[in-house]
């Protein structure tokens, strides 16, 4: 088995303390890209990423964009012949409130029980700063890398990446690579190494349903005009049949089936459908029927309702027949379902199903891509060797319930193999209050990787 070079050990051992300062200068800039009164923040944690990718022996630069600037370090010193390696994360965060559910301030680091608690230890910086230590542990101890690298760091990752897939397309040769490694996920459970081999896509609407001009009076009028949310809740009601299937005609036309063996796998994993819904608080499970609850989350498309608002809902009783009602709406996406042709769909399905007597409109907000990994080749058996060096045992392939826009753009512009080789934990809080990052799995993340780029760069 592959273990972790003893130089490289060696460096990271003893300059543990400084990392770990290191890190926490960063999780204390409140990069909070989606707040304007956060913009300088947000430019500061760049130009720290920037700073802290110059120290460790690569060259940085701070690019704008019409949003949040776009970080790029390189280093292209390999041997010749050498393979480019482009690194991809994010310096920006979510918002930290509720501030009162935090047990310690959102940026002031804290590490209690094994975990570094900070808005943004987890998602994402603690993960991209554990490739920029790798990084340097190569450059102080052997003076090279044994690949080309490439840093990619934005800070509008949680805003939905506006500006990046433009970034991409016209840096194309500037950002040209073998393969891309992203650290933004995480692993199955604690000590046990993760492989990330697919994501969702994601169609997201807006639904509006409108009947009468303006509100009425619901004695006067109700019985005799058509109800706006009573039409919008029988429109919905549509969206699935008995088994739990989406019943919008022609959904799973461009599904592609899971390999047998994958999901024989998944199922092998160690996963307790009872505590995933103890978790949840749920009374009980659903979904479509004849998939575990791994499969729901990760091979299998749905549609789901993710807020409505309609007529009065104040306190006290106001007897209003409303003029409108909204819903909006999410279709989680896999290969190969199109976001715009499932628009399409939807569309076509509101207006067969939408009753006389009101207006049903469909409005795409936001649209990405599924994507799945070839797990077949030299990138991923270099990720599994170095994986198991650092955790020492063999990885687990998983998927993932959500979506990540920019790996998509990535193969698609640079025609680039991605590997998604996450340091998370489930139930690290990432969007929430009391975020956290496993301080063994820092550790350890920043091992896996300097005998990834070893791997990577022996072929």
């Amino acid at each position: 088995m592959t273990v972790v070079p003893s130089d490289l050990d060696a460096y990271l051992t003893a300059n543990d303390e400084r990392i770990r300062r290191e890190l926490f200068d960063l999780l204390t800039i409140p990069s909070v890209s989606a707040r304007s009164e956060h913009d300088a923040d947000t430019r500061r944690a760049a130009e720290w990423i920037a700073g802290s990718l110059r120290s460790a022996g690569l060259a940085a630069t701070v690019h704008e964009t019409a949003g949040h600037p776009v970080v790029v370090g390189e280093y292209r010193g390999a041997p010749r012949g050498a393979p480019t390696v482009l690194v991809y994360g994010h310096y920006d965060v979510q918002p930290a409130e509720p501030l009162d559910l935090w047990t310690s301030p959102p940026f002031a680091p804290t590490v209690r029980d094994g975990r570094i608690y900070a808005r943004g230890s987890v998602d994402d910086k603690g993960q991209l700063f554990l490739h920029v230590k790798a990084l340097e542990a190569h450059l102080a101890v052997r003076g090279t890398l044994p690949v080309n690298v490439i840093v990619l760091a934005e800070g509008e990752e949680e805003v939905g990446s506006p500006h990046l897939a433009p970034f991409i397309e016209a840096q194309q040769d500037l950002l040209r690579c073998d393969a891309v490694v992203i650290s933004d996920s995480a692993m199955f459970a604690p000590g046990l190494p993760s492989v990330l081999s697919s994501l969702r896509g994601l169609a997201y609407f807006q639904l509006d349903v409108q009947g009468p001009a303006q509100d009425l009076h619901s004695g006067s009028y109700g019985g005799a005009v058509v109800n706006p949310a009573m039409a919008l809740a029988r429109i919905l009601a549509t969206m699935h049949d008995a088994d739990g299937r989406v019943a919008v005609p022609g959904f799973y036309d461009a599904v592609r089936d899971w390999p047998a063996p994958v999901r024989e796998q998944m199922r092998g994993l160690p996963f307790q459908e009872e505590t995933f819904r103890e978790e949840t608080g749920a009374s009980a499970l659903g979904g479509e029927q004849g998939y575990t609850v791994l499969e729901r989350l990760w091979t299998r498309p749905t549609c789901e309702v993710n807020g409505l608002l309609s007529g009065y809902t104040g306190e006290g009783a106001k007897t209003v027949l409303p003029a409108r009602a909204m819903a909006k709406v999410s279709c989680r996406l896999v290969p190969d379902q199109d976001p715009r042709a499932i628009e399409r769909l939807m569309q076509e399905h509101v207006e067969r199903v939408a009753p006389p007597g009101v207006r049903a409109t469909v409005t795409a907000l936001h649209g990405g891509r599924p994507w799945r990994a070839e797990l077949d080749g030299p990138l991923f058996d270099a990720a599994r060797r170095a994986l198991a060096a650092a955790f020492g045992r063999e990885p687990v392939i998983t998927g993932e319930g959500g979506s990540i826009p920019v790996v998509g753009d990535f193969e698609r512009v640079l025609g680039a193999p991605v590997l998604l080789m996450g340091f998370g934990l489930p139930g690290e809080n990432a969007h929430a209050p009391d975020e956290w990052m496993s301080v063994e799995n820092f550790t350890k993340g920043m091992r896996a990787v300097a005998v990834l780029l070893e791997e990577m760069g022996q072929g």
